[in-house]
C-alpha cells in the first residue's frame, strides 16, 4: 500500500467522525478515544507520518500527486500542532460532545436500518466512557463554552430520547441491543450536564479566557485556512472590503428607495425587503422555489455545468433549529451508497415568542433566502460538492483535507455572481451586499478579538452599524467569535481567494468552462487549487 494510503488509513480508523462524514462508514460504531493514552497514541502515528512524509522529495511527483503530498502533510502537521499547542479536549468541553456523530447515523439512509442501527448502538455504548473520560481530563473551561456545552449536550440527550424510537420501530428486533445503550448514554450525558452546572455554580467567573492570543491564533490561522495570505494581509483587505461593499449597498438602496447614498437609506431599503418575508408554513416551499429559479437561471446563463444528483429539500430536525436558517448536508466523498444531498430548511423552534419569529423571518426574507439558495445549494455547496465528489485521483487524500475556505470561498463567491448576472434583481443584490458585509465583518471580528481583545459593546457596535445586523444575528455572532477561532475568517479569505482565482480565467476560455475547471479538482486549498490549475 503507497504511504500516502497507509496514513489515510491511519487517519480514518482514528478519527470516526472524520471517517463518518467522509463516508467510510467502517468505523461508524465508535466515537473518537480523547483518553491521554489514545492521544499520545495519535500523536506518535502523527509524528511517524510527518517523518515518512518529509523524507519524500515533492519534486520527484507529478503535479497531483505533489499537491496531495501538500495537502497530507498540511493536516498531519495542523493534528500534531493542535495536540500540543491548543489542547482543546482539556478545556473545551464541545470537544467532546457525540451529537454530531450520532446524528450522522440518524439523519443519512446510507445503509439498511438493521445496519445503522447496529452502529449505532455501539456509538451510544460509547457515551458513558467517553463522557467519563471528558470529566477527567477538562479544567478551566471557558465559562461561555460550559454553557453552551449545557445546551448542546442537553440536546443530544433529546436527539437519542426523539430520533432513535422512530428508527428503531423500523427494526424492532433491534430493540434488546439498542435500548440499554439509550438509556445508558442519556444517563450519561444527563449527568455530565449536571456536572457542568456545578461548575458553573460554583464558579461565577468568567473561567478560561477563550481568546488565543495573536502567536497562537496566527499559528492556527495558518494551519486551519492553510493561506498564503498573512493575519495583517486579511485584515487589510478585510477594512478595503468593507469600504467597497458599503459604498456599493449604499447606491443599491439609492437604486430601490432613492434618497441620499447613506446608512439611512440602506436601513430604509432592507427595511423594505424585510418586510416580504416567510414564515413557518411557507419556508420550506419558498426554498423549493428558489431552488428551481437558481437552478433555471444557471442554465440559461451558463453559469457552470449541471448535474443530475438529487437535492432533497427537507425541514431542519428541531434539535437543530434556532442557529442557521438552511445548511447542506451533502454525502461524503467516500459515500458509495446512492443517498442524496438534504438541503435542510428550519422553521423556528416551537417556543420562540412571537417577536423573536418576527426578527429571524425580516432577517431571513423572501430575498435573503433566494441569496441564500444560491450559497447553500445553487451553484453554491450541491453543486460544488457534486463536483466534487465525482474527482478520482491517486488517493483518498482529498476525500480527508477538503479545504472550508474552497467550499465557502466558492459558495460567496457563487453569491456574487449570480446578484452580477441578475438574480432576484435588486433585492437580492442588496442582500448578497449585506452577507458580504456580515463575512467581512466576521473575519474582522475573529482576529480582532482574539488577537487585540475586542470587548463586545465594540463587536456589536461594528456588526450592528457597519454590517446592519439586527441585534440577535449580532449577539449570536459574538458568541461564535468567543466559541471559535480562524473559523469565522474562512468565507472572507475563501472568497478573496476564489475570486482571484476566477479573475485569472486565461483568454479565450468561457466562464462556464473555467468555473468547471475550479470545480474538478475536488476542494483543494485555493492556494494548491491555483497549482492545478497552473495560474
Amino acid at each position: 500500500m503507497p504511504l500516502a494510503e497507509r496514513i489515510v488509513e491511519a487517519l480514518l480508523e482514528s478519527r470516526p467522525g472524520l471517517a463518518t462524514a467522509a463516508g467510510d462508514h467502517r468505523y461508524d460504531d465508535r466515537l473518537p478515544d480523547l483518553s491521554a493514552d489514545a492521544l499520545a497514541d495519535d500523536q506518535a502515528m502523527l509524528r511517524d507520518a510527518a517523518d515518512a512524509l518529509s523524507e519524500i522529495d515533492p519534486d520527484s511527483l507529478d503535479v497531483e500527486e505533489r499537491v496531495d503530498h501538500a495537502l497530507l502533510s498540511s493536516m498531519v502537521d495542523q493534528g500534531l500542532f493542535e495536540l500540543a499547542e491548543i489542547r482543546a479536549h482539556e478545556w473545551d468541553p464541545l470537544r467532546h460532545n457525540p451529537g454530531p456523530l450520532l446524528h450522522a447515523l440518524l439523519a443519512r439512509p446510507y445503509a439498511p436500518v438493521e445496519e445503522r442501527l447496529t452502529q449505532l448502538a455501539g456509538r451510544l455504548a460509547a457515551v458513558p466512557d467517553a463522557l467519563a473520560t471528558a470529566r477527567a481530563t477538562l479544567r478551566d473551561m471557558p465559562r461561555i463554552h460550559a454553557e453552551t456545552a449545557v445546551g448542546q449536550f442537553t440536546g443530544t440527550a433529546a436527539l437519542i430520547r426523539d430520533e432513535v424510537p422512530a428508527l428503531l420501530a423500523q427494526a424492532p428486533a433491534l430493540h434488546g441491543r439498542v435500548e440499554p445503550a439509550v438509556t445508558a448514554a442519556i444517563a450519561a450525558l444527563e449527568e455530565f450536564v449536571a456536572w457542568l452546572r456545578i461548575g458553573l455554580t460554583a464558579d461565577a467567573g468568567p473561567g478560561r479566557d477563550p481568546r488565543l492570543g495573536r502567536r497562537r491564533w496566527e499559528a492556527r490561522l495558518w494551519h486551519t485556512l492553510d493561506t498564503e495570505l498573512s493575519a495583517a494581509e486579511i485584515q487589510r483587505r478585510a477594512w478595503a472590503n468593507l469600504e467597497r461593499v458599503t459604498a456599493e449597498i449604499r447606491e443599491a438602496a439609492v437604486e430601490l428607495v432613492g434618497g441620499p447614498a447613506d446608512d439611512a437609506t440602506v436601513r430604509r431599503a432592507l427595511d423594505l425587503l424585510a418586510a416580504e418575508h416567510p414564515d413557518d408554513a411557507t419556508i420550506v416551499d419558498l426554498a423549493s422555489v428558489t431552488l428551481d429559479e437558481a437552478t433555471d437561471f444557471v442554465r440559461a446563463h451558463d453559469v457552470v455545468s449541471l448535474v443530475d444528483d438529487p437535492c432533497v429539500i427537507q425541514e431542519m430536525p428541531e434539535f437543530a433549529r434556532g442557529v442557521a436558517v438552511a445548511y447542506c448536508d451533502s454525502p461524503g466523498p467516500l459515500e458509495t451508497a446512492n443517498v442524496p444531498t438534504f438541503y435542510c430548511i428550519a422553521p423556528t423552534p416551537a417556543d420562540w415568542p412571537a417577536q423573536r419569529v418576527e426578527s429571524f423571518y425580516r432577517e431571513y426574507n423572501d430575498h435573503m433566502i433566494r441569496n441564500l439558495t444560491v450559497h447553500e445549494a445553487m451553484p453554491g455547496h450541491f453543486l460544488q460538492l457534486a463536483h466534487a465528489r465525482r474527482y478520482a485521483g491517486p488517493t483518498r487524500v482529498r476525500a480527508l483535507t477538503e479545504s472550508g475556505v474552497f467550499v465557502e470561498g466558492w459558495a460567496v463567491y457563487a453569491e456574487e455572481v449570480m446578484a452580477g448576472l441578475g438574480f432576484g434583481g435588486l433585492p437580492v443584490r442588496l442582500q448578497q451586499l449585506k452577507m458580504q458585509l456580515r463575512m467581512t465583518i466576521n473575519a474582522l471580528l475573529d482576529q480582532l478579538v482574539h488577537c487585540e481583545g475586542m470587548p463586545e459593546a465594540e463587536a456589536m457596535a461594528l456588526m450592528t452599524g457597519r454590517g446592519f445586523q439586527e441585534e440577535g444575528e449580532a449577539a449570536g455572532k459574538w458568541r461564535r467569535a468567543l466559541l471559535t477561532s480562524t473559523q469565522l475568517s474562512t468565507y472572507f479569505v475563501g472568497y478573496s481567494e476564489m475570486a482571484d482565482i476566477a479573475r485569472a480565467r486565461p483568454a479565450g476560455v468561457s466562464v462556464r468552462d473555467w468555473h468547471d475547471a475550479m470545480l474538478a479538482h475536488d476542494c483543494p486549498p485555493p492556494r494548491h487549487l491555483r497549482t492545478l490549475l497552473r495560474v
